[in-house]
C-alpha cells in the first residue's frame, strides 16, 4: 500500500498515539489493524487476520509498523526525522532537489537536459559515480537510487523527460552499472507514466531487456499500474503469463486453464488484478473457486482497500452488484483513510454509486478472515 507520508510538521506525540490505537485497533480484532500489521510488519506478512489477532503485539511492534508505514525502516529513524530533520528529508521538495552531494546532483541535472556528451564527460571525471547511491527516507519506493534510476522519471520530477533518454541512458549504462539497478530502472520506466506519455516507454524497455534485465516475474507489477502497453512489451520479451496476468488481461481460457494449479497467493492477486481492470467474466470465474469481495487486497496490490473500494470509485456497476451478491461488506473501510466504498464514491464526487452504496447498506457483520 502506498506510504502515509509525514506531513511537513511532523508531532511524535501524535505518532505515539497512532501507534497506541493500533495496539487497541488489534486487541478489537478490527481487520484493517490486520492489513497494516500484515503489510508493514514483518512478523505478521504470511498471516490470516486470525493468526494476527492471535498473537501478541508489543507498543514496540505496533511502532514498527508505524514506521514502516510512514517509509522509515525503525522507529529510531522514524524519531531521528522527526526530531532532527535536514534538508533531505524535506518531502515538500521535489527528488533532485533534495539531494546534497553536489556531484551527484549534477549528474541528475544533466540527465534532465538530455545533455548525454556532458554527462559522459562528468562520468568520466568521477569514477564510480554511476554506482553511487542517495538516500530518500519516507517513501513509498525510490528510496535508495542510483544514477540510472533517475531517467524513468518515476516519482515523476519534472513531468517529461528528454527526447534522447534513450541515449542519456546508453552513457550510464556503459560507464557500468550494478544489476540491481538495471532491474529496478526497468520495473520504474514500465510502471511509470511519464515515459508511456513521452512515447519512451517502449524503447527505454528494449534497452534494458537487451543490457540484461530481469524481466520475466515483472508482468504481474505492470499489471498492477495498468500498463497495459507496457505489459504488451514485456510479453513480447518473453515474460511470465501467469494467472495474475492473464487475469488482468481478460485471457478467460488461459485463467481457466491456470487456475487449478495456481497458489492461493496467486488466485488472490489474480482477483485484485481482475476486479481492478473490470475484468468481470475473470471475476465471476474467480468468485466462483471461493475468493472473497471482502478481503483486503494483496500486499503489493493496492491492499489498502478491497475490491469494492475499486470499483466503488471506478464507477463499475456491474462489478460492485456482482460484489453485493457474494455478500461483500459495504462497512468495511480502507486502512490509509478509514473509509468505506461509500465514502470512496462521495470523495470522487459519484453521487449516483454512493446512493446506491448507502441504500445497501446493512448493520456491520465485523467478520474476520
Amino acid at each position: 500500500m502506498p506510504v502515509r507520508q509525514l506531513p511537513a510538521s511532523p508531532s511524535l506525540d501524535h505518532l505515539k498515539y497512532q501507534a497506541k490505537d493500533l495496539r487497541k485497533n488489534h486487541a478489537a480484532h478490527d481487520p484493517a489493524a490486520a492489513q497494516l500489521l500484515r503489510e508493514f510488519h514483518p512478523r505478521f506478512h504470511n498471516l490470516t487476520d486470525r493468526g494476527i489477532f492471535a498473537a501478541k503485539l508489543s507498543l514496540s511492534d505496533a511502532q514498527l509498523a508505524i514506521a514502516r508505514e510512514a517509509g522509515f525502516p525503525s522507529w529510531p529513524k522514524l524519531k531521528r526525522r522527526v526530531e532532527k530533520p535536514v534538508e533531505s528529508d524535506r518531502l515538500d521538495l521535489k527528488h533532485h532537489e533534495r539531494i546534497t552531494d553536489p556531484i551527484f546532483r549534477r549528474a541528475v541535472d544533466l540527465i534532465d537536459a538530455g545533455d548525454a556528451a556532458a554527462l559522459r564527460a562528468h562520468l568520466e571525471q568521477h569514477p564510480g559515480l554511476q554506482k553511487r547511491r542517495v538516500v530518500f527516507e519516507g517513501m513509498n519506493y525510490f528510496e535508495n537510487p542510483s544514477l540510472l534510476e533517475f531517467i524513468a522519471e518515476n516519482p515523476v520530477r519534472q513531468g517529461k523527460m528528454p527526447a534522447n533518454i534513450v541515449d542519456v541512458a546508453k552513457v550510464i549504462l556503459d560507464a557500468g552499472v550494478d544489476k540491481d539497478a538495471i532491474d529496478v530502472t526497468l520495473a520504474l520506466v514500465a510502471t511509470g507514466s511519464v515515459p508511456h506519455a513521452c512515447r519512451q516507454a517502449r524503447p527505454l524497455i528494449e534497452l534494458l531487456c537487451d543490457r540484461g534485465a530481469d524481466f520475466k516475474d515483472l508482468g504481474r507489477t505492470v499489471a498492477l499500474h495498468g500498463e497495459m502497453d507496457a505489459l504488451d512489451a514485456l510479453l513480447s520479451r518473453g515474460a511470465k503469463l501467469d494467472l495474475p496476468v492473464a487475469a488482468a488481461l481478460g485471457r478467460v481460457e488461459d485463467v481457466r486453464r491456470m487456475l487449478p494449479r495456481a497458489s492461493g497467493e496467486d488466485r488472490h492477486l489474480a482477483f485484485a488484478l481482475a476486479s481492478q481492470r473490470a475484468q468481470i467474466e475473470v471475476v465471476r470465474i474467480l468468485l466462483a473457486a471461493g475468493e472473497r469481495p471482502s478481503r483486503f487486497n494483496p500486499v503489493g496490490g493496492h491492499s489498502h482497500c478491497t475490491p469494492l473500494h475499486q470499483a466503488a470509485i471506478n464507477n463499475d456497476f456491474a462489478m460492485v452488484r456482482l460484489f453485493l451478491e457474494h455478500g461483500a461488506d459495504l462497512h468495511l473501510k480502507d486502512v490509509l483513510w478509514r473509509g468505506t466504498p461509500a465514502d470512496w464514491a462521495h470523495h470522487m464526487g459519484l453521487t449516483e454509486m454512493e446512493n446506491f452504496l448507502r441504500s445497501q447498506m446493512k448493520p456491520a457483520t465485523g467478520a474476520v478472515s
